[in-house]
């Protein structure tokens, strides 16, 4: 089985991104700092806890994907403000979106922000592409998106560790499936993550324990003139973002995505201002 390429911070987003362009994805040690890891959690614990894995989903077919042994927090921006503040905005993050998903946009914004929280028992998922939300867009396209996951408590194989197919993002067979001495498996402690491209294909893996839940935070970023897969001017609402720092506000959609310099338009625009500057002044939230 192939393995992942395993890197630490020290390594520098530079190397990271080489990787993660070469690979399609890359493993990044040590990520978050340990109190960052335990304060996100306690700070999601009670809704996670209340949260219930057979929640209705916008489509039945949602719902078997994910399966009927995984609890879902969605806008954990809106949660956890340790995770908006230190994880949404982590500098490797800006620094590969920036690398992957600059040259097609003019800024990066979040796409999704949830906790994944994968009980005893789960099936494995199929294996899939993040990108394909976005279905309609042309086969000859750029990169639309820069995903992670990061381990909340530590991945096993046995625990459901996501299982990522490294290279797949350069298959030209779309409908390819892979091998299984084609896939790799993020095995890693909490803090770290896996980082991987909406072109790479993935899954969960099975949890064949019987009451380990497998937490993790599925963080994504897209070029910023996609629509998002989550709603989040609402999942985190102006009277929450008002609260966080103009960085946080920008990724959460809530800036202009300008590119008049490059002899486009501006998109996003609430009476023809910038809703970050109206977050600032007061006018929203």
């Amino acid at each position: 089985m192939p393995e992942l390429t395993r890197v630490g911070l020290d390594t520098g987003a530079e190397a990271i991104g080489n990787v993660l362009e070469e690979q399609g994805a890359v493993l990044v040690e040590g990520l978050l700092e340990p109190d960052v890891v335990d304060a996100v959690n306690a700070e999601i614990d009670a809704d996670m806890e209340a949260a219930d894995p057979g929640m209705a989903h916008i489509n039945p077919a949602i719902g078997w994907f994910f399966g009927d042994r995984t609890k879902h927090l969605s806008s954990v921006t809106a949660i956890s403000p340790t995770f908006a503040t230190q994880v949404l905005v982590h500098p490797l993050f800006g620094a590969v979106c920036d690398r992957v998903l600059g040259p097609s946009c003019a800024r990066h914004q979040l796409n999704l922000a949830h906790v994944i929280n994968r009980g005893g028992g789960s099936e494995a998922q199929i294996f899939h592409r993040d990108e394909d939300v976005w279905i309609h867009m042309p086969a000859e396209r750029p990169e639309l998106e820069v995903a992670s996951m990061i381990a909340l408590v530590d991945f096993t194989r046995d625990n459901g560790a996501t299982m990522v197919v490294p290279g797949s993002h350069r298959w030209e067979d779309r409908q390819r499936q892979p091998e299984p001495d084609e896939i790799a498996h993020a095995e890693m402690g909490a803090g770290s993550a896996v980082l991987y491209l909406g072109s790479t294909i993935h899954a969960g893996g099975a949890n064949t324990t019987e009451d380990v839940w497998r937490r993790g935070g599925h963080l994504s970023y897209c070029l910023g003139w996609l629509r998002t897969e989550e709603n989040n001017y609402l999942g985190t609402p102006p009277e929450v973002a008002a609260r966080y720092p103009r960085e946080v506000q920008e990724l959460l959609g809530y800036a202009v995505h300008d590119a008049i310099e490059e002899a486009g338009g501006y998109l996003g625009v609430v009476g023809l201002r910038d809703p970050v500057d109206l977050l600032a002044d007061g006018t929203l939230g």
